[in-house]
């Protein structure tokens, strides 16, 4: 059965592959495209010719400075230069203060260039043609998404007289470079707080200020920074990690339209303890922006912890009860035994984790593609559908005794590996039935998933599969706990029968779920897809080890092949249903319509949902289908939109997006002419009586 199982889920591979394809790949558009561009098409030999590497962030989107600060990653250039030229450091521009989620960023928000100086060696000859290429790695995020980049740039020069064709465009580049203050500054420690007084004219105007170290991982740069100005003097006060008496670097933005840095040297302060206090307070540039978007920051630690109390919580759901049944029933098998527990609780784990990280790696690609999706937007696929369709059916068969696969006599350790392997894919299968289950906690995480970048959003996807698997995890390493497992015997038998039935829902919901996604002939596909899988089970487990296994397993996948295109190529989408109650009075969300009745000062309440959430399914059922909550909408004129999310919906996902959330359920309450409210994921009659 694992076999079979594994096969499949390389199908799974392919269906999820041939989805990401649509991501961001060698090719397409970037969101932080980059030009190479030099002051001098024609430089002398034994000369200096600036180049610049010329950023255009689209809007919304921003590129980082050489300290990326908290999160994101700096500029990686690798240049191929031809004989005789070399390379010197790259030169940023002043950056912006921004802070994400609690994350304090230093970064571009608008056009920008960094200069490299290349050296001319003078034995190059007039006339040589010097072709510069380089290769450039970068991190273009948003507010709400991150995603390395990167381009292989070049530009054709040739040896000359050195004129300057790109002066004035290579002016501008360097009016916003900082410049070298031309003493040191002097800083105090005193605990975890350091003061850095720079020297800076009392009768010069200085604006907004913001010092960014460039001595990495002294500064904890969430921090709240301070400024004020004493006399000559400007002093910035910020956060470290520890003491330490080495010189450091770092620049100071100051002015107002057009932001100008200085390049700061401080060394310890070997007259004073500390500097006087009082005088004037300057404004910290970037301050209102970072209170916009992180009005109550939340530290990466606490998010990553939402994340593994919202897998934990998964258990809970309904949609993960068949796969907890096939983990329970093989712990009884186990009969106790330690190390055969702890092997299998791992290798569950590892499933888990590892296809929780993938589907989120694929989430976060096809985001950066320019593509709107949602968390467990695999089920919005008909494809992967019909792919769980037949997993389920085949576990279904094979727990009611339709069929039995025989496995081979190989010895002991390779009944083991089985086991081991066994544990592995019912981990994946875990991940991927999970996906449309949401609870407390999750939400946050989640959406926090979209706004870190890359590594750090794929360390939330793996807390998410630890919490999912940590159930089992303690069983195993808990001899307590392990003790309460029955031994095995006769009844294993019987659970095992009585766990067909759950699965058999699953089976069947999968199936209704691929009929409101591909109408009448995808479930007929469904259909006699499934039948056929148990028909090649059962004759697959009656052949003798290694004899026509080959022709029976091509048979399956050649049926699996064709299943597919057909659910993706013939299926007649049917247009969206309208719900199914029809007791509430609710209309289809759209943003205009939202701001319609915005505009007439009326009370507005928002759910989205989806036919593959089953916490969708049951707030509906319990809580806003009822009569009760109907009556009280009615009374209060509150307007009720319904926004479906079965289906992809650009315009749902960006929603989502805005008010941090990449999946459904979210509920939203509008009050008349007041600022939204987002409910609770679990929602009560009361809950909804008493907006």
């Amino acid at each position: 059965m694992m076999i079979l199982i594994r096969r499949l889920f390389l199908s799974f591979l392919l269906i999820i592959t041939s989805v990401a394809a649509h991501a961001q790949l060698p090719g397409a558009p970037l969101n932080v495209p980059a030009v190479i561009e030099a002051e001098s098409s024609a430089p002398a030999p034994g000369q200096v010719v600036t180049v610049a590497l010329r950023f255009s962030p689209k809007p919304t989107w921003h590129g980082y400075w050489q300290n990326p600060g908290e999160a994101g990653f700096a500029l990686q250039l690798k240049w191929a230069l031809p004989m005789g030229v070399t390379a010197g450091s790259p030169r940023y521009p002043v950056p912006l203060p921004l802070n994400v989620m609690g994350q304090m960023n230093y970064v571009f928000e608008r056009d920008y260039a960094v200069l490299v100086d290349l050296t001319l060696d003078k034995a190059i000859a007039p006339g040589t043609i010097l072709p510069i290429k380089l290769r450039g790695d970068w991190l273009a995020c948003t507010d709400q998404i991150c995603v390395p980049e990167g381009d292989d740039l070049s530009i054709q020069l040739i040896a000359g007289d050195g004129i300057a064709d790109n002066r004035a465009l290579f002016d501008g580049y360097r009016k916003a470079l900082p410049v070298p203050l031309d003493r040191d500054a002097r800083y105090t420690i005193n605990g975890k707080t350091i003061e850095i007084a720079i020297d800076y004219p009392a009768n010069a105007p200085l604006g907004e200020v913001y010092f960014f170290p460039l001595t990495e991982k002294l500064f904890r740069y969430s921090s709240p920074q301070s400024a004020r100005r004493i006399g000559d003097r400007v002093i910035i006060t910020a956060e470290i990690s520890g003491a330490f008496a080495a010189p450091i670097n770092g620049l100071l933005r100051f002015g107002e339209s057009e932001a100008q840095g200085l390049l700061i040297r401080a060394v310890p302060n070997a007259g004073l303890a500390a500097f006087p206090a009082g005088g004037t307070d300057i404004v910290l540039a970037g301050q209102s922006k970072a209170a916009q978007l992180s009005p109550a920051p939340l530290h990466f630690g606490w998010v990553i912890t939402f994340a593994i109390l919202g897998g934990l919580i998964l258990n809970l759901m309904p949609c993960v009860f068949p796969i907890l049944g096939l983990k329970a029933l093989a712990l009884a098998k186990s009969g106790g035994d330690e190390g055969a527990a702890r092997r299998d609780a791992l290798a569950y784990a590892a499933g888990v984790i590892i296809s929780c990280v993938a589907l989120g790696g694929v989430l976060l690609l096809l985001r950066a593609g320019g593509q709107e999706i949602g968390w467990a937007f695999q089920l919005q696929e008909p494809r992967f559908v019909l792919f769980l369709l037949l997993i389920m059916v085949a576990i279904t068969a094979n727990l009611a005794g339709v069929f039995d696969i025989r496995s081979s006599s190989a010895g002991d350790t390779l009944t083991r590996r089985g086991g081991l392997s066994g544990s592995f894919w019912t981990g994946v299968l875990a991940a991927l039935v999970a996906t449309p289950c949401t609870g407390p906690f999750m939400a946050t995480a989640m959406g926090a998933a979209l706004l870190l970048p890359m590594m750090q959003a794929l360390l939330l996807f793996a807390g998410l599969g630890l919490g999912l698997s940590l159930p089992f995890v303690l069983i195993a390493y808990i001899p307590r706990l392990r003790r309460l497992l029955p031994r095995p015997g006769p009844w294993l038998l019987r659970f095992r029968m009585a766990m067909a039935i759950p699965m058999g829902l699953t089976a069947i919901a999968l199936l209704w779920l691929l009929w409101r996604l591909s109408g009448g002939t995808g479930l007929l596909i469904g259909a006699m897809s499934g039948i056929a899988v148990i028909a090649l089970c059962t004759g697959y487990g009656r052949v003798k080890p290694n004899s026509q296994a080959l022709g029976w397993m091509s048979a399956g996948l050649g049926v699996f092949a064709i299943s597919f295109a057909a659910v993706d190529q013939y299926a007649v989408i049917p247009p969206q249903s309208a719900p199914a109650a029809a007791d509430l009075d609710r209309e289809h969300f759209s943003p205009e319509l939202l701001a319609k009745y915005r505009s007439e000062k009326r009370a507005v309440f928002i759910y989205f949902t989806a036919d593959w959430c089953v916490t969708c399914k049951i707030n509906e059922v319990t809580a806003i289908d009822r009569k009760a909550v109907q009556s009280h909408f009615d009374l209060s004129k509150i307007a009720v939109l319904r926004g479906d999310f079965t289906r992809r919906d650009p315009t749902i996902a960006r929603f989502l997006a805005q008010h941090g959330r990449n999946g459904v359920p979210l509920y939203l309450y509008y009050p008349a002419g007041g600022e939204p409210q987002i409910l609770l994921q679990i929602l009560t009659v009361d809950t909804l009586i008493a907006l």
